[in-house]
């Protein structure tokens, strides 16, 4: 039992090591250390082939068994010598003080191997008395001698540098301990224990995965070794499952033992209960992000993996699906595993305005572009992190933050995205799932994958644009077509009133002739100036607004409900064109007619606020859903009305904006709807000709 218990120990360090090898000899370009790595490694497998050939063919160790055994610890010596050549302790002591050292060790380790030599060839029993005490003592020094290469290893590598060899300190010096530990034993009683030395094998097995991590922490020793995070991921998931699966069983087994007539249904509930467990834990968003950041924090160098997360992060800006935004949100979200996020883009009104946003609560949280805030980050290109600017807000320059972010839940990171060294947008993360330290790696990745996020959403707004422009065009080139047939139809009507002056035989008929065609043909006109209003070149006086509010309220005091004026603050002047403005204001009013039944309210309010003249529309209608004022409401073209064409919001909107003023709209369904036009007020000094107002 226990030869087979041998050959199976030694047999799995024969394969691990000789699976290392490979992997090295693959990817070695003849370095020095990752020669001596690969020979080590080699020598090992050849050590622990030629022990479990020798147990399993029923042989006694010979020669070649105890030469590699010397030559597997020499390897692993001159690895290590290797790797203390270059070092440069506090002390600045040169790579020279360590030649003695070297000599010293190569010359013990000759005169070993020319002991074990004479002993076989003068036909000297190797475990005889004599040659025993020697060949045991030779191998207690070979062990003490590799701690020691270990011990000063790890001591003369900086601390910052110890990450990467901290796992092969620790596999190579368990090696050599256990060594250590079998021969001493051997020493004090005289003989080997067959059980220790049996499981020799396996605990050289065991280190080769902590030499593997080592060499992939350290590129020097062997280029494009690297062990996969999704494998690792994989595996580390698998097997924490496999563990949890066995202990459950075993605790299912104990309460059948134990449980007496209630045994079997305690063993089935509990089975049955720790499965749904594992599967809850498994599909855990929290637990994987925790593993994820587990093993890219202590297995690599790096905290990603970059060829796999730009692949990831392309593909889920390129996929269909949710809009460019979110999914740009989510893209850079998922590098620091945060579970949400919003977008803010830069608008012609001047403001950051919120676009989207990712399991986040929506809400109206404007950033002006002029703000100390949207100056910091376009200057800086910094990302802030809101929990170290509340713990120290010098870091930041002191740079103040909008009050705004306070009202998103757990807001952790303030991300920018530049593109031509300009701001187009920043994006808001919640905190992640695990904790993330954003050091300089993550927030240079960070900061690449908002540019490429920028690049992205410019071009969607650039062919949006385009869009627009290319349907305006066709809406024009319509329009055209529309003024040459009005122009016809007005001539021909003009005409038919020429000649209807010279039938005189019916004079109640000629009357009513002419006051419709009459009307007629100033409809037409006034459509047709409405029609030719690009082309006009007015320029903005002085007004009244009252005095404009209360023709277009007149105009619309036909229409049920009909609208009330109500006028808190009086004698407010603001710069418009009379009829553009008036135009603007009776469309808002004519669209609140529509959306209100005729037992509604329609109120049309005007204030003074902050330097500022607010007018507001206010109805009693069906309201607006939000995904509807988000998306649509101020899109051209976009209309819910059969017969609409859908550029009255929108156009309403462009000519308050050209006269530095904002709409603001409050909507909810079934509640109403509140439009809010915020003009500047007038502040020149030359007299408002009131003359114009009748």
């Amino acid at each position: 039992m226990l030869v087979n218990i041998a050959v199976f120990s030694y047999a799995t360090a024969a394969v691990a090591f000789v699976f290392l090898s490979v992997l090295l000899l693959t990817s070695w370009r003849g370095r020095l250390h990752g020669m001596m790595l690969t020979s080590a490694c080699l020598l090992s497998a050849a050590w622990a082939t030629t022990i479990a050939y020798h147990v399993a063919s029923g042989l006694p160790l010979s020669f070649l068994t105890d030469a590699f055994g010397i030559l597997r610890n020499a390897g692993w010596a001159v690895f290590l010598i290797t790797l203390l050549g270059p070092l440069k302790p506090a002390e600045a002591v040169s790579a020279a003080r360590h030649r003695p050292f070297v000599m010293a060790i190569a010359a013990f380790y000759l005169l070993l191997i020319a002991a074990t030599v004479y002993f076989y060839w003068a036909g000297l029993n190797p475990y005889g008395v004599v040659a025993f005490v020697t060949s045991i003592v030779g191998r207690v020094a070979m062990a003490v001698i590799g701690m020691i290469l270990v011990e000063q290893l790890y001591r003369n590598t900086p601390p910052k540098e110890r990450w990467g060899i901290k796992y092969l300190c620790l596999g190579i010096g368990g090696m050599f301990a256990y060594d250590f530990y079998l021969y001493s034993d051997a020493m004090l009683f005289r003989q080997l224990n067959p059980e220790i030395w049996a499981a020799r094998g396996a605990v050289n097995a065991l280190i080769v995965p902590l030499v593997a991590i080592a060499a992939a922490r350290n590129p020097r020793w062997s280029l494009g070794i690297s062990v996969s995070r999704r494998i690792l991921f994989h595996s580390a998931a698998l097997f924490g499952a496999a563990f949890y699966l066995l202990a459950m069983a075993a605790a299912g087994y104990l309460l059948r033992i134990f449980g007496g007539n209630w045994g079997t249904f305690l063993q089935a509930v509990f089975l049955f209960g720790a499965v749904i467990l594992l599967a809850s834990v498994l599909f855990s968003g929290t637990l994987r992000s925790w593993l994820k950041v587990f093993i890219s924090k202590h297995f690599y160098s790096y905290n990603y993996d970059y060829r796999e997360e730009w692949l990831r992060f392309t593909r889920t800006l390129s996929d269909d699906g949710q809009g460019l935004g979110e999914r740009a949100v989510q893209a850079i979200a998922e590098l620091v595993e945060s579970p949400g996020g919003g977008l803010w883009i830069l608008r012609e009104a001047g403001n950051y305005e919120p676009v989207t946003h990712w399991n986040i609560p929506a809400g109206q949280r404007i950033e002006p572009a002029e703000s100390a805030f949207c100056r910091f980050l376009e200057t800086r290109q910094w990302v802030i992190d809101l929990q170290e600017y509340q713990a120290s807000p010098e870091r930041y320059g002191a740079c103040p933050m909008p009050q705004w972010l306070s009202s998103i839940p757990k807001a952790w990171l303030v991300v920018p995205l530049m593109l031509h060294r300009k701001l187009f947008g920043f994006v808001v993360l919640t905190l992640p799932r695990s904790k993330v330290k954003l050091n300089w790696e993550v927030s240079d990745l960070l900061k690449i994958a908002g540019n490429q996020a920028a690049s992205y959403l410019a071009q969607q707004e650039a062919a949006n644009a385009l869009l627009v422009a290319r349907q305006f065009e066709s809406f024009n080139r319509m329009s055209t077509f529309v003024v040459h047939d009005l122009k016809n139809l007005v001539s021909q009507l003009s005409l038919l009133l020429s000649n209807a002056e010279k039938h005189k035989a019916n004079p109640e008929f000629q009357k009513d002739m002419l006051e419709t065609v009459d009307l007629s043909v100033q409809k037409m006109r006034r459509l047709l100036q409405k029609l030719s209003a690009g082309n006009s070149m007015e320029q903005p006086v002085p007004l009244l607004i009252e005095k404009v509010l209360q023709q277009a309220v007149a105009d619309k005091s036909v229409a049920e409900p009909k609208p009330v004026l109500e006028i808190q603050d009086g004698g407010l002047e603001v710069l418009a064109n009379r009829a553009s403005l008036e135009r603007v204001i009776g469309h808002l009013i004519q669209n609140a007619i529509e959306a209100t039944p005729k037992d509604g309210q329609v109120v049309v309010r005007l204030a003074k606020k902050e330097g500022a003249a607010i007018v507001e529309v206010r109805d009693t209608g069906h309201g607006m859903s939000a995904e509807f004022m988000h998306e649509r409401l101020f899109k051209p073209f976009e209309s819910t009305k059969a017969a609409g064409m859908g550029i009255g919001v929108f156009e309403s909107r462009e000519y308050i904006h050209e006269l530095g003023g904002q709409v603001e709209v409050a909507s909810s369904e079934a509640n109403g709807t509140t439009f809010r036009v915020i003009l500047p007020l007038y502040s020149g000094n030359d007299a408002v000709e009131k003359a114009v107002y009748g």
